[in-house]
């Protein structure tokens, strides 16, 4: 009985869905993705200081040596000023989170508080500022916030999009299933939204993704034998979701233009 009324349910359901609603589906899912993506750790809630752009931490390791370094010896140094603190940094667009244990994060977007609340023993090569330093000068997030708000603009366009219904036909006496097509005008509009705001994603996240790396790496070489940093495999994995799944919708978009044009053609001939 119940598998009867979930099938009765999905076929009231399906004919009502149409091609449009699964492109909103699809920019709603990349909303969500880069919403949480911006969102990374603003606050110490849970899930959210796990998406970073990068971590510092201090952890001793072997250390690297090359024949370009002129004083190889030099972490030593740093591994007698490091000592044995255990403090780590995440650096999102709008806030660093900070654990000077390993335990619980403590976030803000203002790096001063937090500085204000480790004392020198817990980050003596000042990890937190160079995390400011990172999100200040080398993170831009605006071009996610507009690629959103295009993507949003776009969504209420498709909404507008006529849905399927049924007509009475006064000749026959049955009902026929109509399919129309949505306006043309705007379905360039959502097109042309839709492709700006995935160019500003892609630009996002290439832009991201390298200077995260770069970022990374440098930091980890002068912190060599003492501090080790990471890019943020969750925060990678959203924006290029958010990504993929804008240029599902733009190409979605495009080959209904393509074939609202094809069958006007046919139409006419």
């Amino acid at each position: 009985m119940a598998n009867t009324r979930f099938a009765v349910g999905m076929q009231r359901l399906i004919p009502w869905l149409g091609y449009h609603h699964v492109l909103m589906l699809f920019i709603a899912v990349a909303i969500i993705l880069l919403s949480l993506l911006l969102a990374g750790c603003s606050s110490s809630s849970p899930l959210i200081p796990g998406i970073f752009l990068i971590s510092l931490y201090y952890t001793p390791y072997v250390q690297v040596y090359d024949p370009a370094m002129v004083a190889p010896t030099n972490y030593k140094a740093i591994a007698n000023i490091v000592g044995n603190a255990q403090l780590e940094v995440r650096v999102g667009y709008f806030g660093i989170c900070v654990t000077p244990d390993g335990s619980s994060f403590l976030c803000s977007n203002n790096a001063t508080s937090l500085a204000q609340n480790m004392n020198i023993d817990q980050d003596p090569l000042n990890l937190i500022w160079v995390a400011q330093t990172f999100k200040d000068a080398v993170v831009f997030p605006y071009l996610l916030i507009v690629a959103l708000i295009l993507a949003f603009v776009c969504f209420i366009l498709l909404a507008t999009f006529p849905g399927w219904h049924y007509e009475h036909d006064e000749t026959t006496g049955s009902d026929i299933d109509v399919k129309p097509f949505p306006s043309r005008p705007v379905c360039q509009i959502a097109l042309a939204l839709i492709f700006i705001a995935s160019v500003f994603v892609l630009v996002s996240v290439l832009w991201q993704h390298t200077a995260s790396v770069a970022a990374s790496t440098i930091a980890q070489d002068f912190g060599n034998g003492a501090v080790k940093s990471g890019v943020g495999t969750s925060a990678m994995i959203l924006g290029w979701f958010g990504f993929a799944l804008l240029i599902i919708v733009t190409i979605g978009l495009l080959v209904m233009l393509l074939s609202m044009s094809v069958l006007d053609k046919l139409t006419d001939d």
